[in-house]
């Protein structure tokens, strides 16, 4: 498999680690103009497919038949990580649906992020589905079984008229053949499906321009929650996450997978990015991007200086001295 230095780090001047990675970034015309350490093999969306994933329910009108607000409605795009305001929100989702909790496939968890965990075992409370941070996405599932009448039983079955709708809407908008694209099954249970990076790109520079979908329909879903993606930022991921960074900067749609996948575009400069940290380590997301912005010259300092903030370019010891540094060498330009 090929790939390219992406990051060193350093520990009292010597090399620690390395980070090797590849991606791909199409233009407005969806012409590849960066092509590092590619291969072109297929690579899994993990859950930076959440936002095609969600286009069956976007596309129906079950959003406001049941009264589901903007903050409820990002969970179906969220890895959200068990904050408080997302506990409350999972809740008052599930109560305006006509679903069961145990009707959700993905497991019982936690909360993920440390403090709200930590408070809710201390209350003394069990593990829930609803709880587990792709349930949102498979709330969103259930719903849109319910809105197309299909069965909600096996509602991941790689099968399941649902999932086949997800995989032709990917590979519609990423102009991949529905036929090589690889299935698997993710980590909460749903299908994940894998394309090249390049059209990953393609597909996320039309969350970022939807006049390129030519059907009406899937661009009406993708303007409604691209949108929420936005301004529900918060809901995504949370507060120091680079999704919710980058969702911050109103020019940008972003999100993130397991095993290193990240996807970004930028809509005024109709630019768009797919990477994958080869270790799967999602620890190099904010200076990898940082410095592709920087490269490209991006105008919106302040998203570049967010980002940089959630990984310092500085290695600190379990006492917080500074004991070394976090160098970017990923060339793009």
């Amino acid at each position: 498999m090929a790939y390219s230095e992406f990051l060193k780090e350093y520990r009292s001047g010597l090399m620690e680690n390395v980070h090797y990675g590849q991606i791909s970034a199409v233009n407005l015309t969806k012409e590849e103009f960066v092509s590092v350490g590619q291969d072109y093999e297929p690579v899994y969306f993990r859950s930076a497919a959440k936002p095609f994933q969600a286009i069956p329910i976007f596309m129906t009108d079950f959003i406001e038949k049941y009264g589901i607000t903007s903050k409820e409605s990002a969970l179906f795009l969220a890895s959200q990580r068990g904050e408080i305001y997302h506990q409350e929100a999972l809740v008052s989702l599930l109560e305006k649906l006509p679903i069961n909790e145990n009707e959700l496939i993905c497991a019982a968890s936690y909360p993920l992020n440390e403090e709200p965990k930590t408070k809710y075992i201390q209350q003394g409370f069990e593990k829930r589905k609803l709880f587990h941070n792709c349930a949102g996405k498979h709330l969103g599932f259930l719903t849109a079984c319910l809105a197309n009448g299909y069965d909600v039983k096996q509602y991941c079955h790689p099968e399941h008229p649902l999932q086949q709708m997800i995989k032709k809407y990917i590979a519609y908008l990423s102009e991949y053949e529905v036929e090589k694209i690889r299935t698997g099954i993710d980590g909460c249970g749903a299908p994940v499906f894998a394309i090249p990076l390049k059209n990953m790109a393609i597909a996320y520079l039309k969350l970022a321009r939807p006049e390129l979908i030519d059907d009406r329909l899937i661009r009406e879903a993708v303007i409604k929650l691209t949108t929420v993606m936005n301004q529900e930022n918060p809901i995504i991921a949370a507060q120091n996450f680079i999704c919710t960074a980058l969702l911050k900067d109103p020019n940008i749609v972003a999100k993130g997978g397991a095993q290193g996948v990240y996807c970004f575009a930028l809509r005024n400069e109709g630019l768009s990015f797919a990477l994958k940290i080869m270790n799967g380590s999602e620890s190099p997301w904010p200076n990898v991007i940082a410095s592709v912005l920087e490269q490209i010259q991006y105008t919106n300092q302040e998203t570049i200086d967010r980002i940089k903030a959630l990984s310092p370019a500085f290695v600190r010891n379990d006492a917080g001295v500074e004991v070394g540094e976090i160098v970017s060498t990923i060339k793009i330009v």
